[in-house]
């Protein structure tokens, strides 16, 4: 049945609601996107947004999209929507654009991954949220695609135009979604830069509570996986052989950056180590002062002589 309103309206003013239009918005009255993958954080950068807000106000207008239940859903902008908030602006610019979920996703992501600094953990969330809007729209693949689809969703037409309009490749971009089974804890490392990339992809194919137990093992230690290490935990998985026992005793393997290099348990030695000493040099440290110590103490010796 056709609406009442579109009974009473013309052709001209129907099209004209179709266009795009920008608004003036209150930023607390447009919501965030759902499953926002991206971090804004309270950093430098926001900080002078945050004046330039306060001196001039918002000058690129947002991008959002009407709600079914009224309002307005921020797709771009977040960044400017929490700079004018923190600026106490109550005006924003805003384009008004009618766009599907997925539509809407894959404009988020590609807006977003446009930033100086992005973390693992948000590339690895933006990719899967794009790939899985990309493979909705584009429906089942045709006849002429015989290749299968797998759990990883490699070798899909979706994967490869992903990597086409991207800075990854796709089998990076594969990474990068992987690292989207690690548990928070284990993601969180990786973000701040203790778990490297590529160990951190081989972790992922752990069950939860066999990386709940790495973690658990890795607090107790004070140790991070090597690439080996976390290959070899991945077999074992694969085996149904990794038990937390097994882990411990991979952790406890000597890697070859740590031979004669041990660390210092003894606080009276830790507490006198700079805090600038980078961790595994604190051993070329002590020797380096206590080589200086034996030449000054030998120079005295020499002048009472």
């Amino acid at each position: 049945m056709t609406p009442l309103d579109d009974l009473f309206s013309t052709d001209e003013s129907r099209a004209e609601a179709q266009l795009e239009k920008v608004v003036t918005l209150n930023p607390i009255d447009i919501s965030d996107f759902p499953n926002h993958p991206f971090k804004i954080r309270q950093d430098e950068a926001m900080a002078e947004m945050v004046d330039s807000v306060k001196q001039y106000g918002v000058l690129v207008p947002a991008l959002v999209r009407p709600k079914a239940d009224g309002g307005y859903e921020m797709v771009a902008g977040h960044r400017r929507k929490c700079a004018a908030t923190l600026a106490g602006i109550t005006e924003m610019p805003c384009i008004v654009r009618n766009l599907t979920d997925d539509e809407a996703t894959i404009i988020m992501v590609d807006s977003n991954l446009q930033r100086e600094t992005i973390l693992p953990s948000e590339k690895a969330f933006a990719y899967k949220m794009k790939l899985e809007a990309m493979k909705r729209q584009a429906g089942r693949p045709s006849k002429e695609n015989l290749r299968p689809l797998d759990t990883n969703l490699i070798g899909t037409r979706s994967d490869e135009q992903l990597a086409k309009d991207s800075p990854d490749s796709a089998r990076q971009i594969q990474r990068y979604i992987r690292l989207t089974e690690l548990i928070p804890s284990i993601l969180d490392m990786v973000d701040n830069g203790k778990i490297a990339f590529r160990p951190a992809v081989e972790l992922s194919y752990l069950s939860k509570e066999q990386q709940q137990s790495l973690y658990d093992t890795m607090e107790c230690e004070d140790c991070t996986p090597s690439l080996a290490q976390a290959i070899k935990m991945k077999e074992f998985s694969r085996d149904g052989k990794l038990s937390a026992e097994v882990i411990l005793s991979i952790m406890q393997e000597e890697k070859p950056n740590q031979r004669e290099k041990p660390a210092f348990r003894d606080e009276r030695i830790t507490r006198l180590i700079p805090k600038s000493i980078p961790r595994g040099q604190e051993t070329d440290f002590v020797i380096r002062a206590l080589e200086f110590y034996n030449r000054h103490l030998q120079r005295r010796r020499d002048q009472e002589r």
